[in-house]
């Protein structure tokens, strides 16, 4: 059973957010960074190894993917794995968390159901109406918040995406949630 209070301080990180330590590898960089967040008190660990300066061999991943678990389970804090179903499975982390494009939903959905809690990403309204219109992801996240360089993730949502991804997630009803989102 997916417990949604994991959510309340979910730390995203790989590699390449860690360019700016001095550890000598960028696995050691990643490994203390998440040891501090992990002793800060994060709910929740997402390994995202991608874009510029991420590694890119397979078993170098899986590698530093398995090392993370192993620090996340020592906390006692969910590991969940970026876009990438099958590594998740593999590994038996807690979780997965998918793009629109990643892999379609409802094949993330059947592969994961009893083995890992899915999250699934939305970069606009109208993806959140389809989202809440079926039950196949555990819980919904919205981004970007704020305008950024990166390519792929050029439209901000603004406070007004969070405060309606937020009222989502905190609801017993989710019928009037979509209700109100249908008229919107």
């Amino acid at each position: 059973m997916f417990d949604k209070s994991i959510l309340s301080v979910y730390f995203v990180a790989g590699t390449q957010d860690c360019t700016h330590r001095g550890e000598p590898t960028p696995q050691q960089r990643l490994l203390a960074v998440l040891e501090s967040a992990l002793q800060a008190g994060i709910t929740c660990y997402q390994f995202r190894e991608k874009g510029d300066n991420a590694l890119t061999y397979p078993d170098e991943i899986k590698k530093l993917a398995l090392d993370c678990q192993a620090l996340c389970r020592q906390y006692g804090v969910p590991f969940v794995i970026n876009n990438d179903v099958h590594l998740c499975l593999d590994i038996g982390a807690d979780g997965v968390h998918v793009g629109q494009t990643d892999m379609d939903i409802f094949d993330v959905a059947r592969l994961c159901r009893g083995r890992a809690f899915v999250g699934l990403s939305h970069s606009s309204l109208d993806e959140i109406r389809v989202s809440v219109g079926h039950d196949l992801a555990d819980y919904l996240a919205i981004g970007a918040v704020f305008d950024t360089t990166n390519a792929s993730l050029v439209r901000a949502n603004g406070a007004d995406g969070v405060a309606c991804v937020s009222v989502i997630a905190r609801t017993d009803d989710m019928g009037a949630v979509v209700g109100v989102l249908k008229r919107e």
